[in-house]
């Protein structure tokens, strides 16, 4: 799709996707998995001017990524069609998604591309996003930006906005050397708040970009760890410190599959050291508790899993601020998601379980109710 929808000077550099070489010092290896699983292959290798879009990404990451999908045949294949997704969703028992990008993400990810192509692939991503989602209501789209020119997100937003977007989505990681809190960036958090556009913040482990964790670890394992719930951290305290949540009350900001066990840490921090005691630099800024901004306008994503302490994030930010999210068909997550959720009772009640599923998501996206 990317050779049909870019604009013609960007189609010679559309990416690709490159098996792993029958002649890799792990072939031998990559022979013994299929003979034990039929279905087993390795994932492809996106490819950008020759290549990898992904860091560090060993092939033995790659191998175990495939074994996994291996155990889930034809599960990738349906997200490739919306009668795919449909039938995954009523499978799953999920009314409405929200869909994500994952490859298209990576290729907005590297740091010194050329703003202008980095545009375009996002823009012909969002082409093909709108297109896929136009035959059920319940496929709702999320526009993917490219942080690399912020004038440009700005007439993207608003693009996307008209062709019935209700959400968009922007990496964490600092581009050519902007923060989410840079100051160029504030006119497009002005029109997300005037369009009643949600934000969504979502990191990808091994992007060509600044992450936490890049600079001292090379496995999967650990990169994976770091990722995501650092970046969401920090987005937070980016968009806080700099003054976007204050001038901006109505901005729906949602921070993504990184769970939300670090939320109450890092309010708690926030609040009883860093605003308690060294507020001074960004008093302008910052004109209440930190945690109240959240409680205010942020949302979460929670994993089934975290049943453990999802009492004490209700505590900290109250039950209408947590959503959750199936991470579909990503081998990382469990297959059977929806039904761990209503064994949260032992931990939540009834009705608030009902809203993270329905109510939370509902006024995150701005959704009517069905």
């Amino acid at each position: 799709m990317w050779r049909e929808l870019l604009p013609a000077e960007y189609r010679a550099g559309a990416p690709y996707i490159e098996e792993i070489p029958a002649d890799s010092p792990l072939a031998g290896e990559l022979a013994r998995r299929a003979g034990d699983a039929p279905g087993f292959r390795p994932p492809g290798i996106l490819m950008l001017d020759g290549a990898p879009v992904w860091a560090k990404v060993s092939e033995r990451a790659l191998l175990d990524i495939g074994s996994t999908l291996a155990q889930r045949p034809g599960l990738l294949a349906l997200g490739t069609s919306p009668q795919g997704q449909i039938e995954s969703m009523d499978r799953a028992g999920i009314d409405v998604a929200f869909l994500y990008p994952s490859f298209a993400s990576y290729l907005v990810g590297v740091d010194g591309m050329a703003p202008d192509r980095a545009a375009a692939f996002a823009r012909a991503y969002n082409d093909f996003l709108a297109a896929f989602c136009r035959s059920d209501d319940r496929l709702q789209p999320v526009g993917l930006l490219a942080r690399h020119a912020p004038r440009a997100m700005v007439a993207e937003l608003e693009r996307v906005v008209e062709l019935g977007f209700r959400a968009v989505v922007v990496r964490p990681n600092p581009f050519l050397g902007r923060s989410l809190g840079h100051p160029d960036y504030e006119p497009f958090y002005a029109a997300c708040e005037r369009l009643s556009v949600t934000l969504a913040i979502h990191d990808g482990t091994h992007a060509r970009v600044s992450t936490p964790g890049a600079d001292r670890f090379d496995t999967h394992f650990a990169l994976h760890a770091c990722s995501h719930p650092m970046e969401q951290m920090m987005a937070f305290l980016s968009l806080l410190e700099s003054g976007v949540f204050e001038r901006h009350p109505e901005l729906r900001t949602g921070f993504l599959e990184a769970g939300c066990g670090w939320v109450p840490y890092w309010l708690c921090r926030l609040d009883e050291i860093a605003y308690k005691y060294l507020r001074g630099e960004v008093a302008e800024n910052v004109r209440m508790a930190p945690s109240d901004y959240f409680r205010r306008q942020c949302w979460v994503t929670m994993d089934p899993f975290e049943g453990r302490y999802i009492a004490d994030l209700v505590d900290h930010v109250g039950a209408d601020r947590i959503l959750f999210s199936t991470d579909f068909p990503h081998p990382d997550h469990d297959l059977d998601v929806l039904p761990p959720m209503f064994e949260l009772e032992e931990h939540l009640p009834a009705r608030v379980i009902a809203g993270i599923l329905w109510q939370n998501p509902q006024r995150f996206y701005g959704l009517k109710r069905h």
